[in-house]
């Protein structure tokens, strides 16, 4: 590793939590904290929300899933902009009517306060599961770079370190300084992403561009018979696609808090729709950068470089082929990513806890002593070591890292699409119904994960939310069959 290479790195490391911290203004109350005051701009939400459900598992994976596949995941973006309009005028009317800063809290007011604390501990386990995934793929690369670089350092140290730093300025910081340092980071690993593909493409012979030219790597979508098995068919993609954003931008307190900080409706949709298109920008580069190794390698298959994965892909090429500075850019850019889904994860999971759980926070905090704003940030601490803990606990997991982090966060999201459905289009539907039925979805959904996992026959991930939702149905419906046999 160069001396420019460590400058780069280090001078990322310092200063961003400081920015972040300066930018974040003063936290004088608990809705502050958790809410950014509901004044921040359209813009540096859109941001925000990019470099929140965008992680080093994005970073890392999809220009390995791009050299064998080519731009499948631009087509899987088409499906996120259908859902996001969807939600952006179906969903955010309702929770801008009803002024809640946990989304959870819209399920409290039609149903009841069991049904918000069930969804959201659901919402809790589940990120934990979600986000540890993502904290540990996030520092092996990271780990593997800086030793095939001379500077091995222990997986443990690096995930303290990454989490040390995040928990800084969200810790004290709050919402605001999540959000503008999301926008910094995105900022960091798109330009590094940027200056790859232009390497790449200043590279390359004429005849690579024109063997990628008139390859097949610019389809969008796969033409498979493997319907529910591939995600990145047609239908997989766009109406699987779109019904995940809508559970994921619609019923996830990760992604609605943000949305929810908006200085006014209008804004809120600008934002929501608008992440969407640079989220499908953001693919179709890192899909160009995958396409770009496959022309520069001949069209080599992964197995005859060496690479057991195609996560390894991009790893390989910051470690052993980009010139000094730009691998410390991207160096930096994969922990800003990591950083950016850890601390938004932080946040919400605050926000979560400290809101749908109000009553018993509110006697916590008493007993300890500590204002509403103390134990708020304690709660951040608290959801930081049981980060940690999950991510030492996950072993590495086969195939692309971003396939099985969405499939884990997917394994509930049609359960709470399901719920906020009954909330905001059935005038009839009762708690008694609802939550038997979001329970039995959740564990039915989870169970049929299990069962077809060991078989090799796993469900498409961007069919885990629609199967949720049917689930969702039919549970209700045998709910409510069951309380007129015995009411």
């Amino acid at each position: 590793m160069s001396a420019i290479d460590i400058a780069i790195i280090c001078l990322y490391c310092l200063t961003l939590p400081f920015i972040a911290f300066a930018l974040s203004g003063r936290q004088d109350s608990v809705s502050t904290y958790v809410g950014g005051g509901h004044d921040l701009p359209w813009w540096v939400i859109c941001l925000s929300l990019v470099a929140t459900e965008t992680s080093t598992l994005t970073i890392i994976s999809i220009p390995g899933i791009a050299y064998g596949s080519g731009m499948v995941f631009v087509g899987l973006a088409v499906g996120y902009v259908i859902g996001r309009a969807l939600v952006a005028w179906l969903f955010l009317p309702r929770y801008f009517s009803g002024q809640v800063s946990s989304v959870y809290q819209y399920l409290g007011q039609r149903f009841g306060p069991a049904m918000e604390r069930t969804v959201s501990a659901t919402f809790l386990v589940m990120r934990v599961l979600a986000e540890g995934i993502r904290l540990f793929a996030g520092m092996l690369p990271v780990a593997a770079i800086m030793a095939s670089m001379h500077l091995p350092l222990p997986q443990w140290v690096i995930m303290l370190a990454i989490t040390g730093l995040t928990l800084f300025y969200t810790m004290f910081g709050g919402l605001r300084a999540v959000v503008w340092s999301d926008a910094l980071q995105l900022a960091v690993y798109a330009v590094g992403a940027a200056a790859c593909m232009g390497l790449l493409y200043h590279q390359a012979t004429d005849m690579q561009i024109h063997a990628l030219r008139h390859s097949n790597r610019f389809h969008l979508f796969h033409k498979s018979a493997q319907f529910f098995l591939d995600p990145y068919t047609p239908c997989a993609a766009m109406i699987g696609g779109a019904i995940m954003a809508m559970a994921s931008h619609g019923t996830d307190q990760l992604l609605v808090q943000r949305v929810l900080a908006a200085r006014n409706l209008h804004d809120a949709r600008k934002a929501l729709v608008g992440s969407g298109v640079m989220v499908g920008c953001l693919f179709a580069m890192l899909s160009l950068v995958g396409m770009l190794l496959w022309a520069r390698n001949d069209e080599k298959p992964l197995a005859a470089m060496g690479l057991q994965a195609s996560d390894a892909l991009f790893p390989a090429f910051i470690v052993h082929d980009l010139p000094p500075g730009l691998a410390g850019l991207l160096i930096a850019g994969l922990l800003s990513a990591t950083m950016g889904s850890l601390s938004a994860t932080l946040n919400a999971m605050t926000s979560a806890t400290v809101l749908d759980f109000a009553a018993p926070c509110r006697a916590l905090a008493r007993c300890m002593g500590l204002s509403a704003l103390a134990f708020a940030r304690v709660v951040t601490l608290l959801w930081a070591v049981v980060l940690v803990c999950a991510a030492l606990a996950f072993a590495r997991c086969h195939g692309p890292t971003v396939v099985f982090g969405l499939s884990v966060a997917s394994c509930s999201y049609g359960a709470m699409l399901g719920a906020f459905v009954f909330a905001m289009f059935s005038r009839h539907a009762l708690t008694r119904e609802v939550l038997p039925a979001f329970v039995m979805t959740v564990v039915t959904v989870c169970g049929l994960m299990m069962l077809w996992h060991p078989y090799g026959a796993t469900i498409a991930f961007t069919w885990l939310v629609p199967l949720g939702v049917i689930v969702m149905f039919i549970c209700a419906l045998g709910s409510r069959a069951v309380g007129k046999i015995w009411p």
